[in-house]
């Protein structure tokens, strides 16, 4: 018989596993998830160190390739091309759902453009675990990643959220907490309501919560505060500018400048009305000069 003409089983279909794996403690890691990452052919991994150490724990030896911010373009087509070829390939980022700020965004894509089936294979998350149990509003939350790195970027960002009437959610690093916490008491009013969660599931473990102004007092007490990652929770703007309609704010701002310093002005009446402190102390400020 000639073995050009033998039959052979249908090809094997590549697939792309989107899989979350713990964000600190290693019981979250669910049974499929073991599954998935035991059966894969590869394991694409945010960092291979740290992913190494996860299947150290699960007596699991895999081979891995590493996809982070600074190679996933350059490296996305060869990994579809292995996924086209058949491969399974588990995607795992250092702690969480990968693409929630982390890699895979540029991989998924393409996959999904060269016709790659693509499985999430879901678990840990930080921004959802944090706002289970932090007692804001759920029922509509804005994501917004990390915060700008630089103080003035930082300040607008904050600025162009302030009015924002869902619940606001920002990863932060440690180093800059304090920072982050100041911010969000000058720009959206200190008497905000907040929450952080650091370090989420792991020993230590700590809610911060109440007025910004607070959260900022309780940073700088605790010694243990600029350590480990945070997820930051704002509470949404009372009051959209709709709700406003019909408040004169100039009569308003005239009224508390008749007792008060422009600065006490603007705090008193973002607590007061919702509205970006920052936005009223430059109109205070020109009915002042005025």
């Amino acid at each position: 018989m000639n073995p050009d003409s033998a039959q052979t089983g249908p090809k094997k279909e590549g697939v792309l596993y989107i899989v979350a794996t713990p964000i600190g403690n290693l019981d979250d890691l669910s049974p499929r998830a073991i599954s998935v990452i035991s059966q894969a052919d590869v394991i694409a991994a945010e960092d291979t160190r740290h992913t190494g150490r996860l299947l150290q724990h699960l007596g699991l030896k895999k081979t891995m390739m590493a996809i982070h911010d600074h190679n996933e373009r350059d490296k996305a087509g060869a990994v579809v091309d292995k996924l086209v070829s058949g491969a399974s390939i588990a995607l795992v980022s250092d702690a969480g759902t990968p693409l929630i700020s982390d890699p895979g965004y540029v991989l998924v894509r393409q996959a999904r453009q060269s016709g790659v089936r693509v499985v999430p294979v879901p678990g840990p998350c930080a921004l959802v675990a944090a706002l289970s149990a932090a007692g804001l509003a759920t029922d509509r939350f804005l994501f917004e990643g990390f915060l700008p790195a630089k103080r003035g970027a930082r300040k607008a960002a904050l600025e162009d959220l302030a009015g924002e009437t869902a619940t606001l959610i920002f990863y932060e690093s440690p180093h800059r907490i304090l920072e982050t916490a100041s911010a969000i008491s000058e720009v959206m009013g200190a008497g905000r309501q907040v929450v952080l969660a650091r370090e989420l599931t792991k020993a230590f473990e700590t809610f911060y919560s109440g007025s910004a102004a607070d959260i900022c007092d309780q940073l700088a007490a605790d010694p243990y505060a600029t350590k480990g990652e945070f997820v930051v929770m704002v509470e949404g703007a009372e009051a959209s500018a709709e709700a406003h309609a019909g408040l004169d704010v100039d009569k308003f701002l005239r009224l508390l400048l008749a007792e008060l310093p422009v600065k006490k002005v603007a705090q008193l009446g973002s607590e007061l009305t919702g509205l970006a402190k920052n936005d009223l102390y430059q109109r205070a400020l020109t009915i002042k000069n005025e």
